[in-house]
């Protein structure tokens, strides 16, 4: 069973921006959540068709929100980022 992983641009904008050592981190964080997509907390409301997955780097907490569909193996990494303006951005997307 392979995971099929999708990123949105928003997603992929910032990751360009990161030096190596933080996508190195970055995608230890993926494999976690590929291993256990539940790893995330579900959020509520507005944006209850999101999880998001908080980890150290360097530091510095940042925050991953994603999706995921179980049934189709696919993991969508919508954004990343630090808390300030995380969710208000997410809502624009």
């Amino acid at each position: 069973m392979t995971w099929i992983i999708k990123q949105s641009s928003s997603f992929k904008r910032v990751v360009k921006k990161l030096p190596k050592s933080y996508k190195i981190i970055l995608d230890e964080e993926i494999k976690k959540l590929l291993q256990n997509p539940y790893l995330g907390e579900r959020k509520k409301g507005d944006l209850d068709f999101l999880h998001v997955h908080k980890f150290k780097c360097f530091h510095q907490e940042y925050l991953l929100g994603y999706s995921f569909e179980e049934s189709v193996l696919i993991l969508t990494l919508l954004k990343l980022g630090v808390h300030e303006n995380f969710y208000r951005d997410l809502k624009k997307l």
